[in-house]
């Protein structure tokens, strides 16, 4: 009897835009520290790894001309395959974005690890086809006043050096820097980032079936034992 025929072999949709998500390995006492308390810091970890492997997973699925994880660190097993990994940039967080942005060419659009309920939908206007017919920037708000996703047409590390990072204002200041520079932003939708444990519980609601909400839910079950 004759081997069975190998079935279709299943290739990333591609498109025009790098995806970019800026990571940190998710180690102990290097993520999630306002998680700690009531997690520990392996417990922290082991909800940041999750939340990275959620975001992987579903960048993985979209149309993307390169994806790439711009990594604090080093890859694990979390790391899925056809995900590029290059290091961060040295300098503060605005500084270690814009060098993120600098080593692309074309049009490019960061997000985080910090948002693991983010969708197709979530991301689709700034991933379509027409995404960059007369829009040159592309705006992700976060609910604490930062800013979870930014795409840029043209990739210029000027537009986010010197921007306060982590402060209430982030968001509104990156913002305002696009829009001084002449460039036409468009909106995605506001998410939430996994900040503290309220965060994390509210994130785990809102994406049940994934990686973030299982080791979230297998945690606070323990604790509650």
């Amino acid at each position: 009897m004759s081997a069975p025929a190998p079935g279709p072999v299943r290739t990333a949709p591609t498109g025009p835009t790098t995806l970019l998500v800026i990571a940190k390995e998710p180690l102990p006492g290097r993520v999630k520290t306002r998680l700690t308390p009531p997690f520990s810091p392996t417990e922290a970890a082991r909800l940041a790894e999750a939340a990275l492997a959620d975001t992987l997973h579903t960048i993985r699925a979209l149309p993307a001309a390169r994806r790439v994880v711009v990594l604090e660190g080093r890859p694990g097993p979390w790391l899925p395959p056809g995900i590029e990994v290059v290091a961060q940039g040295a300098g503060g967080l605005d500084e270690r974005l814009a060098a993120a942005f600098a080593a692309c060419t074309g049009p490019a659009l960061l997000i985080g690890m910090d948002t693991p309920q983010v969708g197709a939908a979530d991301l689709a206007p700034a991933l379509s086809p027409t995404a960059w017919d007369g829009c040159d920037a592309w705006f992700g708000p976060a609910v604490d006043g930062g800013f979870w996703a930014l795409g840029l047409a043209e990739p210029d590390p000027g537009l986010l050096r010197g921007v306060p990072m982590s402060v209430p204002e982030t968001g509104a200041v990156q913002r305002r820097r696009l829009v001084d520079a002449g460039l036409c932003v468009r909106d995605l939708p506001r998410l939430r980032d996994v900040d503290t444990a309220a965060d994390a519980a509210h994130v785990a609601s809102l994406a049940p079936h994934g990686r973030f909400a299982a080791a979230f839910c297998g945690l606070t079950r323990a604790a509650a034992r």
